[in-house]
């Protein structure tokens, strides 16, 4: 008998897929569902990578490299070793036993599989409990303009270790792009009790997933209450390039400007305690906890707080359909 999904967290990569891990040690097998952003996707030496898709994966499957946070644990790297002696564009660290992964999407891309198809059956055979959900089936490609012009993401992000001052941000493909029918069942789903947006990187991992006007729509319109967790700690990010993004698209570094850049679709904010003196001059409920995540106990303990004030939600405060 399948379990259907009582909480849903929208994730991008190593942050969010912590925790989603504390959340998934929370609940019932199968109570969990993640929908990943596949912005970030894009195609390298022929093989279709989707990096966030994959980080959640193996976080689940526990077979994640942990000194990374990506990539699979005692990987290999004499692929990538051999192209880089051979002049190859060896920036992109692809691991051997990770390759074989990526050359099974594309192959099941190619013969037409869904990529909600492919990533189920992955994440299966990778003993995954929770339910993975790509954002979409169709190609949507993070595009930074920046001070050394339009990169992709992984190029940005990656190759460029996220130098470039950044200008704007486009989702190339996203207003066409729709949703699974997946991922729309489980929005509208009476059986949903939370919509959790993890600490990803809100304009680079949770936005493209936004961007994408049916799922929008069907999370302003989600009967269960959704909670977003601040990915910044006292002015600073956890990880990754969110606070310096910010400041190059004038925007503070902090609980507030969070909850605005989230306006309209939630109806929580989980901030740190350390900025707990922002609450309440924040026009929406707050939980104030620990939310830095070192070890599995702290990711097991900020999903279990999470879930317990989204639980505690009863006042609304999303606008009104689009």
């Amino acid at each position: 008998m399948t379990t259907t999904p009582t909480v849903l967290a929208i994730s991008g990569g190593v942050g969010g897929a912590k925790l989603a891990l504390g959340l998934e040690r929370c609940l019932p097998r199968g109570e969990l569902a993640v929908l990943v952003n596949t912005g970030d996707d894009f195609r390298h030496l022929g093989l279709w990578i989707s990096p966030d898709l994959d980080t959640v994966m193996y976080t689940l499957g526990g077979v994640v490299n942990p000194g990374f946070g990506w990539g699979r644990s005692g990987d290999t790297f004499a692929f990538l070793e051999e192209l880089r002696n051979r002049g190859g564009p060896g920036w992109f660290a692809l691991g051997d036993r990770d390759l074989v992964v990526h050359v099974e999407r594309t192959q099941r891309l190619l013969a037409g599989e869904r990529l909600t198809d492919i990533t189920a059956d992955l994440a299966l055979r990778f003993g995954v409990g929770a339910r993975l959900l790509p954002m979409s089936d169709a190609p949507v490609s993070t595009r930074l303009e920046t001070a050394a012009g339009t990169l992709e993401f992984q190029h940005y992000f990656v190759r460029l270790r996220c130098e470039p001052v950044v200008t704007a941000i486009h989702f190339e493909g996203a207003a066409l792009a729709e949703p699974s029918a997946e991922a729309l069942e489980l929005l509208a789903s009476p059986h949903l009790r939370a919509v959790v947006l993890c600490p990803s990187n809100p304009y680079l991992s949770i936005d493209p997933v936004l961007a994408i006007p049916g799922l929008r729509a069907a999370l302003r319109r989600c009967p269960a209450p959704v909670v977003a967790i601040s990915p910044v700690i006292g002015g600073r990010a956890v990880k990754g390039p969110t606070a310096k993004l910010m400041t190059e698209l004038g925007v503070e570094v902090s609980p507030g400007s969070i909850a605005r850049h989230y306006a309209g679709l939630i109806d929580g904010l989980v901030i740190d305690q350390e900025d707990a003196a922002a609450a309440c001059a924040l026009d929406l409920p707050v939980l104030a906890t620990q939310t830095l995540m070192r070890s599995l106990e702290d990711r097991e303990r900020l999903a279990a707080a999470t879930l317990e004030f989204a639980g505690g939600l009863r006042q609304r405060h999303r606008g009104a359909p689009e």
